[in-house]
């Protein structure tokens, strides 16, 4: 299920349900999920399953699933399973021993970003995180600058400032928006050029989770330049 992505509240009531009446609840981190449940008077037991451990977790779960007939829910830190996230194997296992699951919706950075971009959200591309090798990373991000949709990237915050710096070279006037910390308290859309993102974050170290929003290379016709003021600050 789709658990928050910064703030608390963003959790269905669907959701809620389903985590009051599991048996036991898979997580990326026991800590973070354990912060959720807590918010909402949930107690229940916790088995860790991240991207270092999922194999072997996912074929303990589909185990105790088939052997003991127990009722799992699988949350990760932020956003949905399977998506720039641990929950693939899962799914994988219970498709292949034939065991019934169900994909609870809720928050996704990805479309939180894409809407509050402001730079067109049909058609778009989603292209996880951005590697992490120079030469790679240039790469993606020129196929970006030439695609017809806008293209959205996840990006550490160590790295933001560089990715901007080679936007800025390859394409200055080009259209972007950097989404970061959405639904948190300090959460910021800062929109302009490559190159005026790029002077900013020189002078403003970015901190938290980014997603990197770029614009397509032929903007929709209700997108002019002059229409995408700076944010202040």
């Amino acid at each position: 299920m789709a658990g928050p992505i910064g703030n608390l509240g963003d959790i269905t009531l669907r959701a809620l349900d389903c985590l009051r009446e599991v048996d036991m609840i898979a997580c990326e981190d026991t800590r973070h999920t354990q912060r959720l449940l807590a918010r909402h008077g949930i107690r229940k037991p916790l088995v860790s399953l991240h991207e270092h451990n999922e194999a072997r977790r996912a074929e303990e779960l589909v185990a105790r699933i088939r052997e003991e007939g127990v009722r799992v829910a699988y949350v990760t830190d932020a956003g949905m399973p399977a998506i720039s996230d641990p929950g693939e194997r899962l799914i994988h296992r219970c498709i292949e021993h034939g065991i019934p699951y169900d994909v609870l919706p809720g928050p996704s950075a990805v479309v939180t970003a894409l809407a509050g971009a402001g730079l067109g959200a049909t058609p778009f591309s989603f292209r996880g995180f951005l590697p992490v090798k120079q030469g790679q990373r240039s790469r993606e991000l020129q196929a970006a600058l030439e695609s017809e949709a806008t293209t959205l990237f996840f990006e550490s915050p160590h790295r933001i400032l560089g990715t901007l710096q080679l936007l800025a070279n390859l394409a200055p006037n080009h259209l972007v928006t950097v989404a970061r910390e959405l639904t948190k308290l300090h959460q910021e859309y800062r929109r302009g050029t490559a190159a005026i993102l790029a002077a900013h974050y020189q002078t403003h170290p970015a901190k938290g989770e980014i997603c990197l929003v770029i614009a397509p290379a032929q903007n929709p016709k209700w997108l002019k330049p002059l229409e995408m003021p700076v944010d202040p600050g």
